[in-house]
């Protein structure tokens, strides 16, 4: 059966869905996006994703189309129609179509483009890769200079996707000066006699959602978190490491390139936060 998407106001089927070749997304990746996971039916984290949403579109100078009550009726009206019980949404707004190609701004006054569609993950929260972890390469990090800021210019993350396949492992991690930055598609970390390690809040990296949820809920637990860069090195001598994301929560990560990281099976820290983050998350889901 065919998706319902959303489209620029109306509820389509997926196969009648279109955009504007000038469409300033399509031409110059001239937009933002979010993905929102979906936990027996109800969206996870939404005001945070809210928040981040509105901040990229401020930072790129694009007015924000909708308020945050029409997104989550948006949200909510695609998830009833597409029955999604364990999931995502995704959700992207462009500066639009100017109605030719130019790299000057268009007018102000040009409407936005605003696609969301879903994805149905049964299974999402019992994913069996949180048991045995994944591992990953380290890469150089040549992406440009606001990664705050969640747009869909995502070549080089795809490039290093593609990168970690080819290796046989799961994921890269991103080195800028000798510093670990941030994975492919999420915030990483590293855990050392007990300690959480992950780089502070910058320009350098994504403000994720999940990261903010997460390290929140290991201070609540009395787990102590500092927030500072770390090395490849460091990761590699490290207890445990992790990523967190949208759609993969807490993930451990058991080797770094090539090399076991502590017993080179998922340790109790990260375990214990994918645990708190579920539980904590469905309960505040809406």
């Amino acid at each position: 059966m065919s998706r319902t998407v959303y489209v620029n106001g109306d509820y389509l089927p997926e196969e009648n869905a279109t955009v504007s070749i000038f469409d300033r997304g399509f031409l110059m990746a001239d937009g933002v996006y979010e993905v929102t996971s979906v936990l027996g039916g109800k969206l996870i984290d939404f005001p945070g994703h809210a928040a981040r949403l509105a901040r990229s579109l401020a930072e790129l100078e694009m007015t924000n189309p909708l308020t945050a009550d029409e997104l989550l009726a948006i949200h909510r009206e695609l998830v009833a129609r597409n029955g999604i019980d364990e999931g995502m949404v995704y959700l992207q707004i462009t500066r639009g179509n100017p109605g030719d190609r130019d790299f000057a701004f268009p007018p102000a006054d040009t409407k936005p483009t605003v696609v969301l569609f879903t994805q149905s993950k049964p299974g999402l929260a019992d994913n069996p890769v949180a048991k045995v972890g994944i591992k990953v390469i380290s890469i150089p990090d040549i992406r440009w200079g606001r990664r705050d800021i969640k747009t869909v210019q995502l070549l080089y993350p795809s490039m290093a996707k593609m990168a970690a396949k080819k290796a046989h492992v799961d994921d890269a991690w991103f080195v800028e000066d000798g510093m670990v930055t941030e994975g492919t598609s999420n915030n990483v970390y590293i855990v050392k006699g007990g300690k959480i390690v992950t780089r502070a809040l910058s320009n350098d990296i994504l403000h994720g959602i999940t990261r903010a949820a997460v390290l929140r809920f290991a201070r609540e637990a009395q787990m102590e978190v500092e927030e500072r860069a770390f090395t490849i090195d460091e990761a590699k001598a490290a207890d445990e490491a992790f990523f967190t994301s949208a759609s993969a929560f807490v993930m451990p990560v058991v080797e770094i390139d090539g090399a076991a990281v502590g017993t080179g099976t998922p340790g109790p820290v990260a375990a214990r936060l994918r645990e708190i983050y579920l539980d904590e998350s469905r309960k505040a889901a809406v």
